[in-house]
């Protein structure tokens, strides 16, 4: 099939039910550069339900596809689902398999719920993130399983009101606060709470990121991490304002973006690095009320070490 828009608004509440299998144009070449194939758009009290795959058939592009931040026709690879302007909507039971690029974006959501969803990609699949959430308010999250190659959760700027819990991560990067700074148009992010949150192998645990050198002025706060378990994760806690994968910015002046009120509680597990938690804040503008409560994490059978600067 080719593009799907359902596109409000709407006159009365819309329940889309799918318990088959949607299958994703094999090229993104029959989508005519749309950013997605499947898209629901200003809609008041929405529903998507069901037992159901939609499957993206991402694998004939991954291997042709660049890390996305460098890639500049990443745009070109569309995402699963789109759900935008949506209020007082819920997700529920259905499962996005194999993108080409993200699996679920959340842009300008109110109230939205996600309950009991399945995100698969194998770990092959290049900057896929689960689920991606953009300037939106009130965002849920809930016993839910989530395994790809980027970001199970990923928290853009305008974030607000999101709560995480009762989600496996893994295979993936962790949940992610980021990457922040790099525009002047940003929104600020807050009241993030991620609870029972279980990630089993992954690059990384609960992360905060923010590029140096950019002119980004945000601020990031009130960010609760509590009861999570870390199995085997490389890097299990991180705030990094210094973000520069492959090196390919400048760290020559300080990230702007001021990170406050982060808490992180009842966290346990272990560490395949010997530093457990690394907390690299900003010289500019350092980091304030950041806390840690019975955090226990071991590496190879010893206490992981921590890591601090700015904080």
């Amino acid at each position: 099939m080719g593009l799907l828009e359902v596109k409000g608004p709407c006159k009365a509440p819309i329940e889309v039910q799918v318990d088959g299998t949607i299958d994703a144009p094999m090229s993104n070449d029959d989508l005519k550069g749309a950013e997605q194939w499947i898209r629901f758009d200003t809609i008041e009290s929405f529903t998507l339900s069901g037992k159901g795959v939609f499957d993206g058939h991402g694998a004939a592009t991954w291997k042709h596809a660049p890390i996305a931040w460098k890639d500049t026709n990443s745009s070109k690879r569309a995402m699963n689902i789109y759900f935008h302007a949506l209020t007082n909507s819920l997700v529920t039971g259905v499962t996005s398999k194999d993108n080409k690029y993200f699996q679920f974006m959340v842009l300008a959501c109110c109230n939205i719920a996600f309950n009991v969803v399945t995100v698969i990609a194998p770990d092959e699949s290049p900057n896929i993130d689960g689920i991606h959430i953009g300037r939106s308010n009130g965002v849920t999250i809930t016993n839910s399983n989530i395994g790809t190659r980027d970001d199970c959760i990923s928290l853009g700027d305008g974030s607000q009101k999101v709560t995480v819990e009762n989600v496996n991560c893994g295979p993936g990067h962790g949940i992610s606060v980021g990457s922040l700074g790099k525009l002047t148009t940003e929104e600020n992010v807050a009241g993030l709470i991620v609870k029972n949150y279980t990630l089993t192998k992954t690059e990384n645990g609960v992360r905060i990121k923010t590029w140096p050198d950019v002119p980004g002025k945000i601020t990031i706060t009130d960010m609760h991490f509590e009861d999570i378990t870390m199995v085997d994760v490389m890097n299990p806690i991180i705030i990094h304002q210094e973000y520069c994968p492959w090196n390919k910015c400048s760290k020559k002046n300080p990230s702007q973006i001021k990170i406050g009120k982060v808490i992180f509680k009842n966290i346990k597990g272990t560490s395949v690095t010997a530093e457990g938690v690394t907390i690299i804040c900003s010289s500019g503008v350092p980091c304030e009320g950041v806390e840690f409560n019975n955090v226990d994490l071991t590496f190879n059978g010893a206490q992981a070490r921590a890591k601090c600067s700015h904080v």
